[in-house]
């Protein structure tokens, strides 16, 4: 099962929108801090305390390029999001198959 803390922090991350739409633009490549903040409209300082929650989940990567700080995609992306969503799906789907067989059931022997 999915480590529960990596999880947490992950879905801490996403729950915010400025935060996904960080994402979301970095899904075009690198970008700089500086860049992502005057596009959003916020200060550099305010971008940094995204970009750091962010690079806590494993999300985002920063690195200095000359005198910026450049930032992409993580390399941990959402595997364990999608593993924790993959395991509720898979239960859920049994779940409803199971209950689908039984009306079915429920159907044909009242005819």
């Amino acid at each position: 099962m999915v480590h529960q803390l990596a999880l947490d922090r992950t879905f801490a991350a996403l729950a915010d929108a400025k935060r996904r739409d960080i994402l979301q633009r970095l899904g075009d490549g690198p970008v700089p801090v500086s860049t992502l903040a005057e596009s959003a409209g916020m200060t550099v300082t305010g971008m940094a305390k995204h970009i750091r929650v962010l690079e806590e989940a494993g999300l985002v990567a920063t690195e200095k390029v000359g005198r910026t700080r450049q930032c992409r995609l993580g390399e941990d992306r959402l595997e364990d999001v999608m593993a924790w969503i993959s395991y509720y799906q898979r239960l859920w789907e049994r779940r409803l198959d199971g209950l689908d067989a039984y009306f079915t059931l429920r159907k044909g022997s009242s005819t």
